[in-house]
């Protein structure tokens, strides 16, 4: 599967639980309404179906159905990107521009954090990182 449809599938179903859902959705029908013209209403509807779905499996703390709705929205990009390869550019673009800004900003007001616990005994090493660890 490429690599865009991915990140796109997984973002757009992430954004659903943020403030910026309704934006994200509006830059999915407007590239849907480009590719699909005929198609772009009902996936809107859809779009609302399972953001409705995400956000009952978040509460119950349901990660397979998360994951499993993330695996259908990452199907229908591909099928559109098959169809009309050249929307890769447009589906890049909404990841950079909506997709991704959405969750960002939802990760900075909500004050997400990773946490990283380790543990030690005897002469171990570790190497704990949030990021990049360089060695010389």
């Amino acid at each position: 599967m490429d690599p865009i449809v991915l990140a796109a599938g997984t973002a757009l179903v992430s954004s659903m639980a943020t403030d910026g859902w309704e934006q994200a959705r509006a830059g999915l029908v407007t590239l849907w309404r480009r590719a699909r013209p005929a198609q772009a209403d009902r996936v809107g509807a859809d779009l609302a179906g399972v953001r409705t779905q995400v956000l009952s499996a978040r509460d119950a703390g349901d990660t397979a159905t998360v994951q499993a709705l993330t695996g259908s929205w990452q199907v229908r990009l591909q099928e559109l990107l098959r169809d009309d390869p050249a929307l890769a550019d447009e589906l890049r673009r909404l990841l950079d521009e909506r997709l991704n800004p959405a969750l960002r900003a939802h990760a900075q007001a909500h004050g997400a954090s990773t946490v990283i616990n380790a543990e030690a005994s005897g002469n171990s090493r570790m190497y704990v990182a949030g990021r990049d660890q360089r060695f010389k």
